[in-house]
């Protein structure tokens, strides 16, 4: 009986992909196509059975979760186990990469970030503004746009924004 219909199913799809060729839709007709081979494909590789046989364990899990106080206990430790992943910052570590928070970088007065250790007072707002593009800039000497290269024009649109 599952072999009729997966092959009525597959003549079917075959049917409207001949159908969406003749006008004029050869994508839509190769899509067709593909879906119709499916449950055939499906059939001959025997998972049929083990479709029916996941469902059916489904079906009793769903069943039995309403009145099985075992099952609530379980997803509540689950839940909790979310919760507490959560609240001690397992998200958290996404924003380490440079110049993210968690470098020892605290902001100054003025909600600029202070300089990181190794690098210069005047140079922190710069790094801030590199940092959060994901670019590091190279360190800086005496000249305000020596070692800067390609950033030159960068760093005077941020002047006249003053940032």
């Amino acid at each position: 009986m599952t072999a009729i219909i997966c092959m009525a199913l597959s003549a079917l799809g075959v049917v409207i992909a001949v159908l969406t060729a003749v006008r004029g839709r050869r994508r839509a007709a190769l899509r067709w196509l593909a879906v119709a081979l499916v449950p055939t494909g499906l059939y001959l590789t025997g998972l049929i059975p083990v479709f029916h046989t996941i469902g059916t364990t489904l079906a009793h899990w769903a069943s039995h979760l309403v009145f099985d106080p075992k099952v609530w206990v379980g997803i509540a430790m689950l839940g909790a186990t979310v919760l507490l992943l959560l609240a001690t910052g397992v998200r958290a570590g996404r924003g380490r990469g440079k110049g993210g928070k968690g470098q020892g970088q605290v902001p100054a007065r003025g909600g600029k970030p202070a300089a990181p250790p190794g690098r210069p007072a005047g140079a922190a707002g710069a790094a801030g503004a590199a940092g959060a593009a994901g670019a590091a800039l190279p360190a800086r000497s005496d000249a305000p746009t020596a070692d800067l290269g390609d950033f030159s024009d960068i760093e005077e649109i941020l002047k006249r924004r003053g940032i």
